[in-house]
């Protein structure tokens, strides 16, 4: 499947392939095509979602349809989202239709045999993901808040403690303790 933009004259410059590669559009050909969509009029938007889209185009504010038509060239010239992406989505939108709202995650996956470093004073602290919780210092815990307890005497977040929620800058532990080798398959936090 080949697109190509009409401009406003009537004349189609180079083209671009569905599969993301490009036969002659460049970077900023596509950059041009995308800035030309203003000088279009809604008819001539409405004509270009059709092609673009295969269907009839709904009903959309100008801006709209400028703003879903260069998601769509750059879609097709770049690729769209990745099939997990796609299905995460589908599966969000599905959840949101039959309980009316959407769960929140659970917390950061981290997967099994993934190893979790944070120094603490002085110290270096591993913490291993397993199937069951996580282990630490020959023991399995049923959360890293727990274990993030044991090793500072004190409440914290789990996932706060070991880096694997920075929502605010400022709640992240300083690189002053952070551990300046890591091996592979370990995350670590200082």
């Amino acid at each position: 499947m080949e697109t190509t933009l009409v401009q406003p004259n009537g004349v189609a410059p180079s083209q671009s392939r569905a599969d993301g590669g490009t036969s002659t559009t460049s970077q900023l050909e596509l950059s041009r095509k995308i800035a030309a969509l203003t000088d279009l009029t809604a008819q001539q938007l409405r004509t270009e979602w059709r092609r673009l889209y295969r269907n009839h185009p709904p009903r959309l504010s100008r801006d709209l349809l400028v703003r879903t038509i260069a998601y769509r060239l750059q879609e097709l010239t770049y690729g769209g989202l990745s099939k997990a992406t796609q299905r995460r989505l589908i599966a969000l939108t599905k959840e949101l239709h039959t309980s009316g709202g959407i769960t929140p995650d659970s917390g950061p996956r981290v997967r099994p045999g993934a190893r979790l470093v944070r120094e603490w004073r002085g110290r270096t602290h591993t913490v291993v993901v397993t199937e069951e919780g996580f282990e630490y210092a020959g023991r399995t815990y049923s959360s890293l808040s727990k274990i993030a307890q044991a090793i500072t005497g004190a409440h914290w977040s789990g996932p706060r403690f070991f880096g694997l929620n920075r929502s605010d800058p400022s709640d992240a532990p300083s690189n002053a303790n952070l551990r300046n080798t890591i091996a592979e398959g370990e995350v670590c936090n200082g």
